[in-house]
């Protein structure tokens, strides 16, 4: 239920319609665990200077023979074409021991259309972290089909998520009753300890289901995970298109294996130099900034039309509104509110779930925020947050205090009267009590020798702000880091900015690389 950095692929236009449909339900669903390495042995591709660090993984799982196979349909969702096709790498679970456990990395392709002009495999990450891009990908078929014209169109549930030995922390039931009762911004020392237990029983919840896994959910196994897929698929260089999370994913293989890059694109771009207080200070301005440039689309003045967002939160603080069964408390009013600030085009939707909340009915944004937590009309939930908070606290070393979150809010509340609070209170929420330590503090980007990385930032983007593009542009280091600059709204340009589109093409088919600083407007 935190404003994190979420994935960007779907408009929420379509959901108060149809609902959810990327869930995998409580304990359930498709995840394998652990095995032992099968295979025969082949050749690997030789290491790089950066990823000798550890040992060479073995050729059994580097050459190993992929089986692909008609696709079947996630729990509640629709299965893929006929196009698209299946299949299971497996990755070893610790690359410090590279011949121990390993586990099931799921796989989707769709071969190019063009095979005398195919130029490779295209990976994707769609961001959360804990996003599927065994679902997702087929989704959005349309909108890559130029570039599958030329390049096999790859998707994979990162270790961790769905298919991939997806972790899971709560029953939907915990989930639905813990939704109901959080409050994310607490106003007392009782509604302070409520939250912070709700956040250290959502750990403990994962370690008593899916402890074997939690040390190695990090960002770097996964890049590691992606060369070995790079090796199995029989590329010669990575060829990546990363959204959101994903950049921070695609800087960090960049960083390992400099040597493999091939044409990379980052969108929505998370700042590596950030930690994670870092990262909420900058949400908070990005939210505010998007919040600002929607009132100032409808004419209202933003400091009015944000105190007026801030009245109506604070009254369903005091008395969440009624819809059905259920409340529409102010933390999901919130978060309602947020997943709409992610696109120009679910800005109506905001108008109107306000104008109803203001009303006295709670259906709209309520629904807004079931599309966020990814819960569909029957109650169930989706995993992502599961292994998106598996994959962030095994990421950061930070684990901020309650009272470093309390000395934040002044800050964050003058930042923004209406996200500051629950940002800074997150920071201390996040990871409390974690199970396991996270690997460091911020993640590495710097990439010297790597092929030229195409950076995209967009200047209203709340979840992943301009900024950040900017950072890791520098930290790719000269040569490498080529920044693309889109003016307009939104998370994530690819697909939204004609300009950002064709450049973006341009570079992924022809390896045309624009000049440093170009601006789309």
């Amino acid at each position: 239920m935190s404003i994190r950095v979420r994935m960007t692929v779907l408009a929420v236009t379509g959901v108060l319609v149809a609902g959810c449909t990327s869930t995998e339900g409580g304990e359930s669903g498709d995840a394998k665990p652990p095995t032992t390495a099968p295979g025969s042995p082949s050749p690997s591709a030789p290491a790089t200077a950066t990823a000798k660090a550890l040992p060479t993984v073995p050729g059994p799982l580097t050459g190993q023979r992929l089986t692909w196979k008609r696709c079947p349909a996630p729990e509640g969702g629709q299965k893929p074409g006929a196009q698209w096709r299946c299949a299971t790498v497996t990755v070893p679970v610790d690359y410090a021991k590279p011949d121990g456990a390993t586990l099931p990395v799921a796989l989707i392709r769709k071969e190019a259309t063009d095979e005398r002009g195919r130029i490779g495999s295209l990976l994707f990450n769609f961001g959360g972290p804990g996003g599927s891009g065994v679902e997702t990908l087929p989704q959005l078929e349309d909108e890559y089909r130029k570039l599958g014209e030329r390049y096999d169109l790859v998707g994979f549930d990162p270790r961790g998520v769905g298919r991939s030995a997806g972790v899971v922390c709560r029953t939907d039931a915990e989930q639905a009753a813990a939704e109901a009762v959080a409050d994310l911004t607490p106003d007392s020392a009782a509604e302070e300890a409520a939250y912070l237990k709700d956040s250290a029983d959502f750990g403990a919840g994962c370690a008593r289901r899916s402890a074997p896994l939690l040390p190695h959910t990090t960002t770097t196994a996964t890049a590691r995970d992606m060369d070995v897929i790079r090796q199995v698929l029989g590329d010669e260089k990575l060829h990546y298109f990363g959204i959101s999370y994903g950049t921070q994913l695609g800087g960090t293989y960049a960083h390992l294996f400099p040597g493999n890059v091939g044409r990379l694109v980052l969108d929505a771009v998370v700042d590596p130099t950030a930690d994670s207080v870092g990262h909420a200070r900058h949400q908070t301005v990005g939210f505010q900034r998007a919040l600002d440039n929607y009132l100032k689309s409808t004419g209202q003045d933003p400091k009015a039309g944000t105190e007026r967002i801030a009245g109506l939160l604070r009254k369903l603080d005091r008395a969440p509104l009624t819809v059905g069964e259920r409340r529409l408390t102010e933390s999901l009013a919130l978060t309602g509110i947020a997943v709409t600030l992610y696109g120009q085009a679910n800005w109506p939707l905001l108008t109107e779930a306000l104008a109803e909340a203001e009303q006295g009915r709670g259906d709209a944004l309520l629904q807004l925020a079931d599309a966020y937590n990814d819960r569909d009309e029957k109650g169930r939930y989706s995993t992502q947050s599961h292994s998106q908070r598996a994959i962030s606290c095994a990421d950061s070393s930070e684990r901020p205090t309650a009272a470093q979150a309390k000395a934040l809010l002044p800050e964050f509340r003058r930042l923004s009267p209406v996200f500051g609070a629950m940002l800074a209170w997150d920071t201390a929420g996040w990871c409390a009590d974690w199970p396991v330590k996270g690997e460091r503090a911020t993640p590495e980007a710097s990439a010297p020798g790597a092929a030229p990385v195409l950076v995209v930032g967009t200047t209203g983007d709340p979840a992943t702000p301009y900024e950040g593009a900017e950072k890791m542009a520098k930290e790719l280091g000269d040569g490498v880091g080529v920044l693309l600059t889109n003016k307009g709204e939104g998370h994530g340009a690819y697909g939204t900015s004609a300009c950002v589109t064709r450049t973006v093409d341009a570079y992924l088919l022809k390896g045309t690389v624009p000049k440093y600083g170009t601006t789309c407007s």
